[in-house]
């Protein structure tokens, strides 16, 4: 049985009109397959991001953490706390008490830098002593290691040795006499206190207490070295 020819043209019509509006479409409309991936991709993340806004509701700081209005928070690397406000974070300042000249350990632990140890020592003449220790770096210095950590020394006060010829003992810091009070006749010492021949004509003695000034003299008349008197 052979179907109508008006109804076989329809049926050819509505065949070609698709691949007519198939082949209309062109080549640079079309474009490559990996542009429609790479927009898609670039569309996705496009709405995926989202910038909030806190100003007047919160506080950010800079690792990015958010702080309610009235909570305290330090922010970065401070160790002085914050208050969220609505103007943005209000941060303490205070003024820090000076630390001490001879502090030797501080922390930053808190808003203000904080001693932690005190120097408790002297240093003098390359060793170190403890406070209020006493010691004597030389035979005549008497030192003591102040609170302050400084030391103060007093240095004695020898009385003027009654010889010419006064000697340094180890471990002593004025001069003695080890052979008592003395003076000079001539090149020569002689003890004082007591007359001394010093020759076969001549006899001295010392002053008394004067042991600096040259001995007095006296000399007598001599005949091949005996005495005349």
């Amino acid at each position: 049985m052979s179907m109508p020819r008006q109804r076989m043209g329809l049926l050819l019509l509505t065949a070609f009109v698709p691949l007519l509006a198939l082949s209309a479409v062109s080549p640079a409309t079309v474009g490559n397959p990996e542009d429609y991936a790479a927009d898609e991709a670039e569309r996705t993340v496009g709405e995926n991001i989202v910038f909030d806004d806190y100003r007047g509701k919160g506080c950010v700081d800079d690792s990015g953490f958010v702080y309610k209005l009235g909570e305290r928070f330090y922010p970065g690397h401070s160790n002085c706390p914050c208050v969220c406000t609505e103007d943005g974070p209000v941060c303490d300042q205070p003024e820090c008490p000076k630390l001490h000249p001879k502090c030797t350990k501080v922390e930053h632990n808190g808003c203000c830098p904080e001693c932690k140890e005190v120097k408790n020592f002297c240093e003098y003449r390359g060793k170190t002593y403890k406070i209020l220790e006493e010691f004597k770096p030389s035979p005549c210095e008497w030192c003591r290691c102040e609170p302050n950590n400084e030391v103060h020394c007093v240095v004695s006060d020898c009385a003027v040795p009654e010889c010419v010829n006064p000697v340094y003992e180890p471990e002593q810091c004025c001069p003695i006499c080890k052979n008592g009070p003395n003076c000079f006749a001539g090149t020569t010492i002689i003890p004082a206190g007591i007359e001394v021949k010093v020759d076969d004509c001549t006899i001295c003695r010392c002053h008394n207490g004067d042991w600096w000034k040259p001995a007095q003299c006296l000399r007598r008349e001599c005949l091949n070295g005996q005495s005349l008197s």
